[in-house]
């Protein structure tokens, strides 16, 4: 059969609108772990916790947010099987708490995600004018960069989500193998003077920048519910996605942990601060400057390139959650009807693509109108709503799985450990990296006291907006399942 040759929407209501797929674990967790940017983060996220945070003792700050994420990924996977449609923390917390709290959560994801997303456009303007400037060529105003990759994105985000994937596939494939080749060199060479095991020493690990090796290596997961975002488009999702979540989190923070062990190693236990701390000043840069020295400059140069790659892979990957959420929320009828259609020759959420774009152009329009930094101003700020946004869903959600499964005592029978013991001690971890994250966020948005407590409300009072209006969704659920009851 040959496939239809229509590219507009199908906006037929014969029957819901569904995406398809035949994803597996491999492609969602390439999409989840090119959403998290490895090389970005241990470009960027790595010496700002090594300089900013507790040393040396920085790689456990990463190991320390994976294990909370893991604990929290029981819960949420442990529901999946109850949970029947492709909304991630917004469909887990209507679940468990709720369409007002559902509501509430999806508000909190779609400004989350919008915010990171434009903070990534942000960073790519800036990396991408840095390299070209670097190889000899003319500088030109970030924005202009920023907005030709919003352009790619937004061809490749119509489209099917499995062309996404092969995209995303590749640059992350790329980049990890340099990185994993660069932290080779540095541990069989041993480093300025061996590995340094002083890492895991309770003084370096417990010391009183650990807040803030945490708080930058959680901005480091964004991105991670994914999985459960492409349960539509994927092959058994009842298999393939926890299988995905335990995978894509173990990876990311291992990976993250290894490589700023091998960063510090070789700078050495004395100096590795100093040199992270010269990062942050734009003396140097901690990773392209071992590459260099453990790799030669022919790889340095690689290197470089593929932070480009990583930054289009992880506002990519955004895109395309971004673009489901507002699919699944317009078959809940809280967004525009046109948003929950599907485009009949890609089989993707084609006009809720188009209308993210246009969203993050008009808000990066604004900030680049404004004049702020794209580092500090663009991507700081935006990074930092995000993370507060993330922590706050999570939270929210452990709390739904404890609900729901205290509502449904059979479906919990014989298993207390993923239903009860795993989301409150997810719970109270997350509890933990909140107030880290609240305690430090200046860190993060590089802003005054004043300009990041107002970004820090954001997402709450997304939440809080979600929770009065879900008055009104709450109403038309209520009709629709009475609806459903008479014509039973």
């Amino acid at each position: 059969m040959t496939a239809p040759t229509s590219t507009g929407v199908d906006d037929s209501p014969a029957k819901p609108a569904r995406l398809t797929g035949q994803l597996g674990v491999g492609a969602i967790v390439f999409m989840v772990i090119a959403a998290a940017a490895p090389l970005t983060v241990i470009g960027g996220n790595v010496p700002l916790a090594v300089a900013g945070g507790n040393g040396v003792g920085a790689p456990v700050g990463f190991l320390l947010a994976a294990t909370v994420l893991l604990v929290f990924a029981v819960g949420f996977v442990t529901m999946t099987p109850h949970v029947r449609e492709a909304g991630a923390f917004f469909s887990y917390v209507t679940t468990g708490l709720g369409s007002r709290a559902g509501l509430g959560a999806a508000f909190v994801a779609l400004v989350a995600y919008t915010a990171v997303q434009v903070g990534v456009y942000g960073y790519m303007g800036w990396a991408a004018n840095d390299l070209v400037t670097f190889f000899g060529g003319p500088s030109v105003p970030w924005p202009v960069y920023s907005f030709l990759t919003m352009a790619v994105v937004a061809v490749l985000g119509y489209r099917h989500i499995e062309l996404s994937a092969k995209v995303l596939g590749v640059a992350l494939v790329l980049e990890i193998a340099v990185m994993v080749a660069l932290d080779v060199a540095v541990f069989a060479t041993g480093g300025a003077a061996g590995p340094v095991w002083s890492t895991f020493t309770p003084s370096n690990v417990l010391s009183p920048g650990l807040g803030v090796a945490v708080l930058f290596a959680l901005t480091g997961f964004i991105g991670f519910e994914a999985t459960a975002v492409f349960r539509d488009e994927a092959r058994t999702p009842e298999r393939t996605i926890p299988r995905a979540t335990y995978l894509a989190v173990t990876i990311i923070g291992v990976f993250y942990a290894l490589s700023c062990w091998a960063l510090v190693t070789a700078a050495g236990a004395a100096d590795a601060v100093p040199v992270a701390q010269r990062t942050l000043d734009g003396e140097g840069n901690m990773m392209l400057d071992t590459a260099r020295a453990y790799l030669g400059t022919g790889l340095r140069d690689v290197m470089n390139v593929l932070l480009i790659t990583s930054l289009f892979a992880c506002v990519l990957s955004f895109h395309n959650v971004l673009a489901r959420y507002q699919f699944t929320l317009a078959h809940k009828g809280v967004l525009p009807a046109r948003l929950g259609r599907t485009n009949p020759r890609h089989h993707a959420p084609s006009t809720a693509s188009l209308v993210q774009t246009a969203t993050a152009a008009v808000v990066l329009l604004v900030l680049a109108l404004v004049g702020l930094d794209p580092l500090v101003g663009v991507f700081g700020s935006m990074a930092g709503v995000s993370t507060i946004g993330m922590v706050l869903l999570m939270t929210v959600t452990s709390v739904a799985v404890v609900v729901y499964f205290s509502r449904h005592p059979r479906a919990a029978r014989g298993r207390v450990l993923p239903t009860r013991v795993a989301p409150v001690v997810a719970i109270l971890g997350l509890l933990a990296c909140a107030w880290l994250v609240v305690s430090n966020f200046t860190l993060v948005t590089g802003g005054s006291v004043a300009v990041s407590t107002v970004l820090a409300l954001v997402p709450p009072a997304a939440f809080v907006l979600g929770l009065v209006l879900g008055g009104r969704y709450s109403l038309l659920e209520d009709a629709e399942e009475s609806g459903a009851d008479v014509v039973g």
